[in-house]
């Protein structure tokens, strides 16, 4: 009987589910947007149940369209967006707050405190990580501390902690499984990446109870059997990893030195360091790559907040294009040497900048500049982040032959041929673009035995195009320069 892996890939602002076959092809994909609440500034909430009820209803689609028999998926794996926090009632399942998204800043000035309390060198020692709002742990204290009797319920054991992921598996599982895997306890800053385990001082540092957290198990892993009710059979849950973790997997970045970029709602490059976890002097975060077999593979990591979502907020918020696919046109119209920059500080800026308490801009506008300038300087600013991102790294010493390159935005022809310009580096964009969720299903694949090892894997992996940079040293040089002038100016302010 053929053999197939569902994976769900639970995101930012949508859910979704494929079903691919052995070889790494999808068969079927189903996919459904859901709301983003905004209560105050720099806040962001979803609300946990659409999530699950959205995941659900994709997984279900994607099966039925398939038409393969539940009874050929060998094993499901979730990847999701990272750091977003959950809190729910262990007997009702039912969540005691809105999730808190990635992208929230509330609790930037109680992290301002800690990094000038001088915590800031424990939890980048013990987790690779910085004090900043970004991950879960304050987002975890600010729910118990913030919503009335939260905090002695936590601490009597009465509710559960989680990442995206574990909310999933707990729902999925009928409420018998409360576990995670490494690459999802990495993000938290309460997890210490060298004992692979939570971390007691780190927890009082929080206030964080022990008794909130799931377990923590090797990406690919048995962590439980789905409730027969959701899809007619028990399926195994297989295989777990963190976004950006499961599109490094799916871009079978498996040696030290290779590296991939994602371009989603936010944008991340991640490096494989293997079994180093070298300490960044240019603020990039040391993670977890993958955990297999009780092994740590270990990433250096730069997160972007703002790189998709610029483009939604060109076409939902001003109104300046009706699809995303516009923008190639504009670009292509405007050419490569825009005067305009945007400044996509919506929630603060990310690596290696790390300041919350920026804010967007667009800059250098004159009389001429209209739609299109505009437009170009949305698509540009996720490729001059990308540059702070790669200085950075080869600022740390290591220096990037090549960039794998996946999400959303890449088949965007325009923008991948300036991502390559403006590095100076060469871009590889796969045949498979869905790599986060493919990264997901190998690993169901790997704990399942539809593959037998990480080179079977990266063996399926095809390049679909190859973008070498063409751009003059001198124009490269005098675009990056105005780009930083441009993050100057608002890190300032």
């Amino acid at each position: 009987m053929p053999q197939y892996l569902l994976a769900i890939d639970q995101g930012t602002t949508s859910s979704r589910a494929i079903v691919f076959d052995a070889s790494g092809n999808s068969v079927a994909t189903a996919q459904k947007e859901f709301q983003q609440y905004f209560p105050q500034d720099g806040w962001v909430e979803h609300d946990a149940l659409e999530i699950w009820e959205s995941t659900l209803a994709v997984c279900r689609e994607a099966l039925e369209t398939s038409k393969v028999p539940v009874a050929s998926i060998s094993g499901i794996g979730i990847t999701n967006q990272r750091e977003t926090t959950i809190i729910w009632d262990r007997q009702t399942g039912e969540p005691v707050y809105r999730a808190i998204v990635w992208q929230d800043r509330r609790t930037a000035s109680w992290c301002t405190k800690l990094k000038s309390d001088g915590h800031e060198d424990t939890v980048v020692e013990r987790t690779g990580l910085l004090i900043d709002p970004y991950f879960s742990a304050t987002k975890i204290a600010w729910i118990l501390d913030n919503v009335d009797g939260l905090r002695a319920r936590a601490e009597a054991g009465e509710l559960a902690f989680g990442t995206v992921d574990s909310w999933l598996l707990w729902n999925l599982t009928g409420g018998q499984s409360h576990r995670t895997d490494a690459t999802n306890a990495s993000r938290t800053a309460i997890f210490n990446i060298h004992e692979q385990d939570w971390d007691e001082e780190l927890l009082k540092l929080f206030r964080i109870p022990r008794s909130l957290l799931p377990d923590v198990l090797d990406s690919a892993a048995d962590f439980g059997d789905t409730d027969e009710k959701w899809f007619g059979q028990a399926l195994p849950v297989a295989g777990i990893a963190g976004d950006q973790h499961a599109a490094l997997i799916g871009q079978a970045c498996f040696k030290p030195g290779m590296a991939k970029s994602t371009y989603g709602t936010g944008c991340f490059l991640m490096v494989n360091t293997g079994s180093e976890a070298p300490r960044s002097e240019n603020r990039l975060l040391t993670t977890m790559a993958y955990r297999l077999n009780g092994k740590p593979c270990y990433a250096m990591e730069g997160s972007i907040f703002v790189a998709g979502a610029a483009m939604q907020w060109l076409r939902d918020g001003l109104k300046l294009i009706r699809h995303a696919s516009e923008s190639s046109r504009y670009a292509t119209e405007v050419g490569v040497e825009n005067p305009v920059y945007l400044v996509p500080a919506f929630t603060g800026l990310g690596a290696p900048h790390w300041d919350p308490h920026a804010r967007g801009a667009i800059m250098g506008l004159t009389r001429d500049t209209g739609i299109a300038e505009i437009v170009t300087a949305g698509l540009q600013s996720v490729c001059y982040q990308t540059k702070d991102l790669v200085r950075a790294i080869q600022n740390d010493g290591t220096s990037l032959k090549s960039l794998r390159v996946d999400g959303g935005m890449v088949v965007n022809d325009w923008l991948m041929q300036f991502l390559a310009d403006i590095l100076n580096v060469p871009v590889e964009r796969p045949k498979v673009t869905e790599t986060t969720a493919l990264g997901a299903a190998y690993l169901a694949g790997l704990q399942t035995g539809v593959y037998q090892s990480l080179e079977q894997i990266t063996e399926l992996w095809a390049r679909e195009h190859y973008f070498q940079p063409k751009m003059r040293p001198v124009l490269r040089e005098s675009l990056y320069a105005g780009w930083l002038d441009a993050i100057e100016r608002v890190c300032n302010n």
